[in-house]
């Protein structure tokens, strides 16, 4: 009962969250227009911008923040006992996380669509942004490089998730030309194609789909890494609406229905326990299995600064500027719609980060298998895959304490163990699949900005500079899926595949992510502080997300026997380091412009062929 209170109390508190705290940033600090001609509408070129419903929008900008961290970070984390991983989980993403991505998202808004790295070049100084652009450069080729490798370690170990990820890609485009053309409403036939998605689940282990699954899963990580970024380039190349924005859609719908049945599976095991572990027995106990507080496990690192790292999404994470301002601030029709998208979108993913906490020490109890083939229970089952470190921080136990608590709770419900295990692992594997293929749309964005910075004006197609090649969205994108290629490639060490070096930047993920959330903060603050706008309820945040990933890179890098520079790993020594640098360097000029910024606007954009806000800006809304 006590785990089903912590669920209800969540959704109640996110609840109460966004009709008021929410409400006051959208009224009072923002001042929301439903006049104002949103970027959609001013440059709608039916590629990038376009004009889209909010419930459109708010699947896109959901399943794309939502990607695998919102799972493998708390699913971590709960080794230093679930109150310190639900209370980051629950205050961080309401008033930091939240307010992180809803700022960026109405800061870009007000600048045409522009993402966060070059409004930083106008509200900071010039120098920020060549600076931030770089940052967002090493930060979404660990996303690309990583995501990929992910994916492929997940169709190996759940291969039913394969098929249903897969027909997610014809089923999309059919749906988005199809409307686009008819201008219909998406709802139906998304409904439709969620029900084929289900019934290619509910098979994918038996006959030919079986025999696919298990074919593709052979394949080796690295094919599977080539598949994913050719995916990836065409899926950043299309027009949003031909693929992005329904597949998307589908997705929230998938990953909604799914949460929907986790919760529901969680009330009938906390009201009647869960599925009987064999014929005839009772129902064990939904019970917390973890200890509230274990402040040091084996071979873990100190829970602070590291919890705040290792849960991400799910609080705040710095990768959400980018969607915000990348390409959900190009399609909102209606400023209002910003409240919804921004600031709900966080708050559904904090509430997924606290569903999978309680799936970890919780749903883990009900039962699992262990290595002798034994069902172990409660506190047993926890410690099964939380004993160490070292056990808890692989890959295949991130993913796989997930999956296989929440698929208790479904098979509390009478779900059939084979079905609830495949519905999950294809949950895991759409949230990776449409960060990946948002994150490369992003990626191009970054190298066209970078690029452009040496290029002149009047450059033409058969100038002999490199760079203009790059402002091109076909040589940008296929750049940016050849460096995340390349890196994925790496060896992890002597004697291990291609395929293995790519993971060894996952260490750098955590701290790079939440300090590219500080430095997207410091951009927002600037916007405000220019303004003359209330800053306080910004500024603490922004201190916070400075200072504390700073610690934890450096600490990763020259402390302890584990530290990148004590193990040679000067690849990540290299990375990490140029991180800071940048950092140390934006704050600098951030410092030295700070005096002067106080209710002096940055220089203006040019001028556009229609007025900024206008009687009929809203008539969408």
């Amino acid at each position: 009962m006590e785990t089903l209170l912590i669920a209800v109390g969540a959704l109640v508190l996110y609840l109460i969250a966004y009709h008021t705290y929410g409400k006051w940033l959208a009224r009072k600090i923002f001042k929301l227009d439903p006049d104002a001609l949103v970027p959609s509408v001013a440059l709608n070129d039916d590629k990038d911008y376009v004009p889209t419903k909010k419930s459109i929008i708010f699947g896109h900008h959901f399943t794309s923040i939502a990607g695998t961290g919102p799972i493998v970070g708390p699913a971590v984390a709960v080794i230093w006992g679930w109150v310190p991983a639900l209370l980051w989980v629950l205050f961080g993403s309401i008033f930091i996380g939240a307010v992180h991505d809803f700022g960026a998202l109405v800061v870009s808004m007000r600048n045409r669509g522009q993402t966060v790295g070059d409004i930083a070049g106008r509200v900071l100084t010039k120098r920020t942004r060549l600076l931030f652009l770089l940052i967002l450069f090493m930060a979404l080729t660990i996303v690309l490089a990583i995501f990929g490798l992910v994916i492929a370690a997940v169709f190996k170990q759940y291969p039913a998730s394969i098929f249903p990820c897969l027909v997610q890609i014809p089923l999309a485009v059919f749906i988005g030309v199809y409307l686009h053309r008819r201008g219909m409403d998406i709802l139906v036939p998304s409904l439709i194609a969620l029900v084929a998605m289900y019934v290619t689940v509910y098979f994918g282990n038996v006959g030919f789909l079986g025999a696919f699954n298990s074919a593709l899963a052979g394949w080796s990580v690295m094919t599977w890494v080539v598949v994913l970024l050719v995916y990836s380039y065409i899926a950043s190349v299309l027009p949003v609406w031909t693929l992005l924005q329904p597949r998307d859609y589908i997705n929230s719908l998938q990953l909604l229905s799914a949460l929907a049945l986790v919760v529901i599976g969680l009330i009938v095991a906390g009201m009647i326990g869960g599925a009987p572990v064999a014929g005839g027995a009772e129902r064990p106990p939904l019970e917390l299995a973890a200890p509230a507080f274990r402040f040091a496990p084996e071979g873990a690192p100190m829970i602070f600064p590291f919890l705040f790292i290792t849960i991400a999404c799910g609080a705040i994470s710095g990768f959400h500027c980018l969607v915000s301002s990348g390409t959900s601030s190009k399609q909102i029709k209606c400023e209002t719609d910003a409240q919804f998208v921004g600031y709900g979108s966080m708050l559904t993913e904090g509430f997924l980060a606290v569903l999978v906490i309680l799936a970890c020490v919780a749903g883990l109890g009900l039962g699992i298998a262990g290595a002798d083939g034994n069902v172990a229970l409660g506190t047993a089952a926890y410690e099964l895959r939380y004993s160490s470190w070292g056990g808890a921080n692989s890959l295949g136990a991130k993913v796989g304490a997930f999956v296989e608590g929440s698929a208790n709770f479904l098979k509390a419900l009478g779900v059939s163990p084979g079905f609830a295990i495949s519905l999950m692992g294809v949950f895991v594997a759409s949230f990776a699949a449409t960060t990946l293929d948002t994150a490369c749309r992003l990626q191009r964005y970054v190298v066209q900005e970078l690029a452009s910075t040496f290029v002149k004006r009047d450059e033409k197609p058969q100038s002999w500079n490199p760079f203009y090649w790059l402002t091109n969205k076909h040589g940008a994108t296929i750049f940016a899926v050849m460096v995340a290629a390349f890196i994925a490639a790496m060896p992890g060490g002597e004697g291990k595949p291609a395929g293995t070096g790519g993971l060894l930047l996952w260490p750098l993920f955590g701290a790079t992510n939440q300090l590219l959330a500080g430095i997207a903060f410091l951009v927002v603050t600037f916007w405000m502080w220019r303004r003359k706008l209330p800053v306080w309820f910004i500024a603490i945040p922004t201190v916070f997300m400075l200072i504390l990933p700073g610690v934890a890179m450096t600490i990763q890098i020259f402390s302890g026997e584990n530290s990148f520079l004590a193990s040679g790993n000067w690849l990540l020594v290299f990375i990490g380091l140029s991180t800071l640098a940048l950092q140390f360097w934006m704050i600098a000029e951030a410092l030295i412009a700070w005096p002067r910024a106080k209710g002096v606007l940055e220089t203006p954009l040019e001028p556009l062929a229609v007025p900024e806000y206008s009687p009929d800006g809203g008539r969408s809304c």
